[in-house]
Parts: structure tokens; C-alpha cells; sequence
């Protein structure tokens, strides 16, 4: 079994041209599942039925895992298991008659644009990390962009002089995003005054910097993030992800069409960015509450 997950993850790696964090869920939920088998004597995917699936996702519940990560695992072992069946490793796909759970209706976090501006103005910037971090955190509202390509970003993906950056998103999609002004102004701050210190004399490709003068880490930008939320006291669960919903969120109930929002957040499919007509709606109704004397 170890051998045909093997030749799995690479067949995603060569032929599909998924990314690192794609293809490291994948591999969590098929050596999370194999555990399972091998709990179980079970050594070999043809032995696997669906009653076996069923078994484990029972067991994914009694864990108390979250619902969205058993869909997940549903979804990883439907296109596993069509991989394993396409190449004649298995005779039978047990995931025929494995219905995907229900999601739930789960609408992002947001953060109000008093909170971001709030937000923005936490770090320290007369010292040349406070003026990376605010960097960041301006780059990432004003584009939208998922931490991994924030992190990922090069110096020669910034025109800023046309006022757009490049970034290769999920699939390894190129776009091509405006980025406003505030956030240039802060880009060719970090650039004169922060980069050139942590770059220490070195060579790096990549704009943003860790203190050694290479690419700073996603787990980096989430803990400062984490403290940075917390000096301005806002209470709400905010990820790096945050940012991007509340991107999207903003420019939508400021008029911009969905068609729009999609291409800015990558996304492949526009029932993905759906979700935000959602939360927008529901900013509708609160300022309706708020504001309509009948309401």
C-alpha cells in the first residue's frame, strides 16, 4: 500500500501540478487512513469496500473531527480511489457508493473595516520588522492573496509602477492582481528602509525576509498575526485567511461584481466565491436591523 500511495502523490506532483499544501492534505488523509487499515489486518486497497469507509469515517465522528475535515477526507479518497481503479490497482472503486457529507453552512470570519484599519496600525514601524509586518498585513487587504502566496511572492512578480503584482496561485494559475496605493507606499517603504537590513548583503528572490535574510515562513506570519490581533483587542478567531475574506467581502459590498471577485481570489469555480454573497447579505440585514425604523 505504501508504494501505491508513493506513486500517487508523485502522479500529483508530474501530471496534475497540484501544490506542496494541496498535495501534504492529500497525503494526511490517505496515511491517516491507512493507519486505520493496517489497524484493522487490512493490507491491501483491494480489500477495501465501502462498509470500510463508512467505518472509518463513523470513527473520523466519534474523534469529534470537524465536518468539514470528513468532507475532506471524502473528497482526497474519491479521486484516490479513481486513481487506484484507472490504473488497475483495484478492481472495484469502493467510493461509487460513498455519498459526500453535507457541508455546513459555515460563512467566514470577517473583520469590519474599522478593525482592519485598527489592525493595520499595530506594528512597531520605526524598527525595520515592524515596517516588514506592516508590509504584510497592508499587502495582504489590499490583494487578497492566500498566505502561501504572500510568502511565495518574488521581487519580480511587483510592477508597481503599473500598480499590479503577479502570483501563481492553487494549480499553479498564474494571475495578475491590482494593488492599491497604500499598499505600494508601504512596499517601497519595506524596500528602502527593511529589506536592504535583513537582506544582511545576501541575495534573495523572495520580497519578504525572515531576521537570516531568507523567505519568511507561513507559521511566521501567523503567530505575528495571532499577536498583533491581540494588541488591538480584537476578539473575533482571525487567520491569515481573514484577511482575505474580509478583501473580498469589502470590495463586494462596495459594488464590485462576483465575476470580479473571483479572478482577484483565484478562484476556479464561482459557487467558491458564492460564500461572500453570503456574508454580504448578512451585513445587508444587520444595517437593515440597524437602521430601518420598521425593521
Amino acid at each position: 500500500m505504501d508504494e501505491q500511495v508513493k506513486d500517487y502523490l508523485h502522479y500529483l506532483v508530474i501530471e496534475r501540478g497540484l501544490s506542496d499544501n494541496t498535495i501534504k492534505s492529500y497525503r494526511q488523509d490517505i496515511v491517516g487512513f491507512v493507519s486505520f487499515l493496517r489497524g484493522r489486518q487490512i493490507n491491501s486497497f483491494k480489500k477495501v469496500d465501502s462498509k470500510t469507509i463508512l467505518e472509518y469515517m463513523k470513527q473520523m465522528k466519534d474523534e469529534g473531527k470537524a465536518r468539514n475535515s470528513v468532507i475532506r477526507f471524502v473528497s482526497s479518497m474519491k479521486k484516490f480511489f479513481s486513481y487506484l481503479h484507472k490504473y488497475h490497482y483495484i478492481v472495484e472503486n469502493p467510493m461509487v457508493n460513498v455519498d459526500t457529507p453535507k457541508s455546513a453552512n459555515h460563512f467566514p470570519d470577517v473583520l469590519t473595516v474599522n478593525e482592519v484599519d485598527k489592525l493595520l496600525t499595530m506594528p512597531d514601524v520605526s524598527d525595520k520588522y515592524g515596517i516588514r509586518d506592516r508590509t504584510i498585513l497592508e499587502v495582504m487587504y489590499a490583494t487578497g492573496l492566500r498566505v502561501s502566496e504572500v510568502v511565495n511572492l518574488k521581487m519580480d512578480n511587483l510592477h508597481l509602477e503599473m500598480g499590479i503584482i503577479q502570483t501563481i496561485g492553487k494549480g499553479d494559475k498564474e494571475r495578475i492582481i491590482p494593488i492599491g496605493t497604500e499598499a505600494i507606499k508601504w512596499i517601497y517603504e519595506y524596500m528602502e528602509k527593511s529589506r536592504p537590513l535583513l537582506l544582511k548583503k545576501r541575495r534573495s528572490e523572495y520580497l519578504f525576509l525572515n531576521a537570516h535574510g531568507g523567505g519568511i515562513s507561513r507559521q511566521s506570519i501567523w503567530q505575528k498575526l495571532k499577536h498583533y490581533v491581540a494588541l488591538a483587542g480584537i476578539k473575533k478567531n482571525v487567520t491569515p485567511h481573514t484577511l482575505r475574506h474580509s478583501f473580498a467581502t469589502h470590495i463586494l459590498e462596495n459594488g464590485a461584481d462576483l465575476r470580479i471577485v473571483q479572478e482577484l481570489l483565484g478562484h476556479s469555480d464561482i459557487s467558491t466565491t458564492q460564500i461572500y454573497t453570503h456574508v454580504s447579505h448578512e451585513h445587508l440585514n444587520k444595517a437593515f436591523d440597524e437602521f430601518h425604523p420598521h425593521a
